[in-house]
């Protein structure tokens, strides 16, 4: 594989950096097929070990959240086939495969919409960008928002409102244009 790392800790780097920017999802995805919490546990670590013995395979730069869906959905399958000797089995083969893809296509769906928030975030004004962080990458209330930019909180209200339809728009947009 020539895409991969040349060395040993830089291949480990790029993998938890990339399990670490998937894992809520991966988690998400396990749990919403499993039923059991407990054995939801017992596979999301399964597909972790799996997914690091595998590494070597996976080419940096292709579709991490893809990959790892595959073997999610293996591993939940093999749980499926083991329990299914019981009489209390619940999910079928086809159903499973169907939400998988379900997930993916809406996950794939949200990827978008995230991309296009970030451009758009990127279009505002200084002044409104820090109002965004503040309240929704540092969960700041409006009082302390208002204490911070020299508002009332009636003011920041507003201009939150304002922000808020501002970026939605500007992200219809952009999806809009996406092919």
């Amino acid at each position: 594989m020539d895409d991969l790392p040349p060395n040993s800790d830089e291949m480990t780097e790029a993998y938890l950096r990339l399990l670490t920017q998937h894992d809520r999802w991966l988690a998400t995805y396990v749990y919403s097929l499993v039923p059991r919490a407990a054995d939801a546990d017992d596979i999301l670590q399964e597909v972790k070990v799996t997914m690091w013995k595998q590494f070597a395979k996976f080419e940096l730069g292709s579709n991490f959240r893809a990959w790892a869906r595959k073997i999610a959905t293996n591993q939940i399958l093999n749980y499926r086939r083991a329990v299914q000797r019981h009489p209390s089995a619940q999910l079928e083969e086809s159903f499973i495969e169907a939400v998988a893809a379900e997930i993916d296509r809406r996950a794939d769906g949200l990827d978008h919409r995230a991309e296009a928030l970030r451009h758009c975030l990127h279009k505002l004004p200084e002044a409104h960008r820090k109002i965004i962080v503040w309240r929704y990458y540092e969960d700041c209330g409006i009082e302390e928002i208002a204490a911070k930019s020299q508002r009332s909180a009636e003011a920041v209200y507003q201009l939150l409102s304002r922000i808020r339809g501002m970026l939605n728009d500007c992200v219809s947009r952009e999806l809009a244009a996406q092919p």
